[in-house]
């Protein structure tokens, strides 16, 4: 079993900035790809930003530019740096972690973007 654990969400005004993080532990194997996905209300969840275990990234065209994956393989961690957050940023983060064809989700993590 792996267990993800998220952090960093909150309430940031229009054009600030969360980095969020999320801690992996348990069986984790050496190759595994990580990825953040997002929830807004009555909406289906998305992806938001991946990661492979070799650091090659995959964006949402409505973040490019804006949110910034990154990993520390040491601490089996992800982050995402999210710069210039909109109001329709506003959702549950999910952190997600993929390895030997199995997928497992963290809690959750609420970002909401508003003045």
């Amino acid at each position: 079993q792996v267990q993800l654990v998220e952090s960093g969400g909150g309430l940031v005004q229009p054009g600030g900035s969360l980095r969020l993080s999320c801690a992996a532990s348990g069986s984790i194997k050496r190759l595994y790809a990580m990825g953040w996905y997002r929830q807004a209300p009555g909406k289906q969840r998305e992806l938001v930003a991946a990661i492979t275990s070799g650091g090659s990234t995959n964006y949402a065209d409505s973040v490019k530019g804006r949110f910034t994956i990154s990993r520390d393989n040491a601490k089996n961690t992800v982050y995402l740096q999210m710069n210039s957050l909109k109001p329709e940023d506003t959702a549950v983060y999910y952190c997600n972690l993929g390895q030997m064809g199995d997928t497992y989700w963290g809690q959750g993590t609420k970002v909401t973007v508003s003045s």
